[in-house]
């Protein structure tokens, strides 16, 4: 096998081991925000270093790989891509992060736990279209791939459906303090919809890398 074909490899391991990390993060973070795991927070704070740190390697090692062997084609799709999936996935640690900082206090508000249903579908969706994004790319899935796109619509739904059933609740209440915990939970909401977002960003790549296809602006591309 040549070397360049080792460093290929080494950057989709590398990308993968990124991957797993994040993945865990979202788990202990949405594990908080059920009251599952209320003390998660120290281990999201801890990968999101790991989850920093990698996204330097990766960024590096791509940049090594065009300057040193100049590739084109399929190879050349694959580190640009590669890139991108990289600082998406550091952008869903973001997040996770910013739903374990709010998560610690919410669990305590009775007022807002009948939410706890449809912010439940909204994680469960988008932890989905996180597992299948990275299995199409490990996979170079260009069909998974399009059924994760797919899904986004529905996540996109329950969000405006949780933050307009919260606004509700906003009016009617006379509590300051629930008010403030009903913006945390809004902002909850929109974190939990942006790694979706970033979910689909990542299987937009893949159908890039894959077949040489932007996809990302459709209107434009017509």
């Amino acid at each position: 096998m040549r070397h360049f074909d080792i460093e290929m490899n080494d950057l989709q391991n590398c990308l993968l081991d990124m991957a797993s990390l994040v993945q865990e993060m979202i788990r202990a973070a949405t594990g908080e925000l059920s009251g599952e795991n209320s003390k998660q927070v120290e281990k999201v704070y801890s990968l999101e270093k790991k989850v920093n740190i990698q996204e330097i390697v990766i960024d590096d090692k791509c940049l090594k790989l065009i300057a040193l062997n100049q590739p084109a084609g399929t190879d050349l799709r694959f580190i640009t891509s590669a890139m991108r999936i990289n600082s998406d996935l550091e952008r869903m640690g973001d997040e996770a992060v910013s739903i374990s900082r709010m998560a610690k206090d919410l669990i305590r508000y009775k007022e807002l736990r009948p939410f706890d249903d449809d912010i439940s579908k909204m994680v469960l969706s988008v932890e989905n279209m996180v597992v299948e994004s990275i299995k199409a790319f490990n996979t170079s899935d260009t069909d998974l791939a399009l059924l994760v796109l797919k899904k986004d619509d529905e996540v996109d739904k329950l969000r405006d459906k949780v933050i307009g059933d919260i606004k509700n609740i906003m009016v009617s209440s006379s509590s300051p303090e629930v008010i403030q915990k009903a913006v945390d939970l809004i902002f909850v909401a929109k974190s939990i919809e942006r790694i979706g977002d970033h979910a689909t960003n990542i299987c937009e790549d893949i159908i890039f890398m894959v077949h040489g296809k932007d996809i990302r602006h459709p209107k434009t591309n017509s």
